[in-house]
């Protein structure tokens, strides 16, 4: 049975809402940001281009009993849906467990989750899930058991402040932040960093942005950093590997 349950106190202050404005096929567009939330082409096939195929998923279950997913940006949830979807299908040592954490300043709706996600009929027994489990209101630290071995914990504030208190390490992250030229805290050379210390030693990063600036964070907070074909027709993404350091190497 799924449950929602607050690791954080109730009166803990909530986060503020975005301005939504919906573009043709229900594609929410941020009014603060000046973006849209996913590619226009089509957001699920860019999730696997991007962050699973970025991050070697889903062969990288295969020998994880626990498997560790950071994420910048819930946003519609999209990603954390088709990752879930996945994961279902993947080939997993029994008993298994995904373990999904997004950071997030201004959590959606449910309803405009359910819209978000409505053009995706490969996606629609997680969307339901989803929503069904998503609380009225967000604040805090808001772990969701969705299924047996899968669960999602939602983590509201801004990124910085929130990563660096994160007590968890991480196998994976996906960067997906809104472009860097609209939202360039969420690039910082503070925040990389940050992320950098909760990753995983041989853990990864993908992100489907590709500007200077963030692959020279990336590569300042101590990742090793691959260009690589972006998807539909975008020219290149970024992903990378935390190495060992010196003193962590065998």
């Amino acid at each position: 049975m799924t449950e929602s349950r607050p690791t954080t106190p109730a009166d803990a202050e909530t986060p503020s809402r975005q301005t939504l404005s919906w573009h043709t096929g229900d594609m929410p567009y941020s009014v603060e940001f000046d973006d849209h939330f996913y590619c226009r082409t089509d957001g699920r096939l860019e999730c696997g281009h991007v962050f699973l195929d970025g991050n070697g998923l889903p062969g990288r279950w295969q020998d994880a009993q626990t498997f560790t997913i950071g994420e910048l940006g819930f946003g519609t949830g999209l990603n954390l849906c088709e990752t879930w979807r996945r994961w279902k299908l993947a080939a997993k040592p029994p008993g298994a467990r995904l373990a999904f954490s997004s950071f997030e300043r201004f959590p959606m709706q449910a309803s405009d989750i359910a819209r978000a996600l409505s053009a995706w009929s490969e996606i629609e027994e997680e969307r339901e899930a989803l929503v069904a489990a998503w609380p009225e209101a967000l604040a805090g630290t808001v772990r969701l058991d969705l299924a047996d071995d899968v669960t999602l914990t939602i983590v509201c504030g801004p990124a910085l402040e929130t990563v660096i208190r994160a007590p968890a390490v991480f196998d994976a992250w996906y960067l997906d932040g809104f472009a860097p030229s609209r939202n360039p805290d969420m690039w910082s050379v503070e925040l990389m960093a940050a992320v950098h210390d909760r990753t995983a030693i041989g853990g990864t990063f993908a992100t489907y942005a590709a500007a200077g600036f963030v692959r020279r964070n990336l590569q300042a907070a101590g990742f090793r950093v691959e260009r690589h074909p972006g998807f539909a027709g975008k020219r290149e993404m970024l992903r990378g590997t935390r190495p060992p350091a010196p003193s962590e190497a065998v």
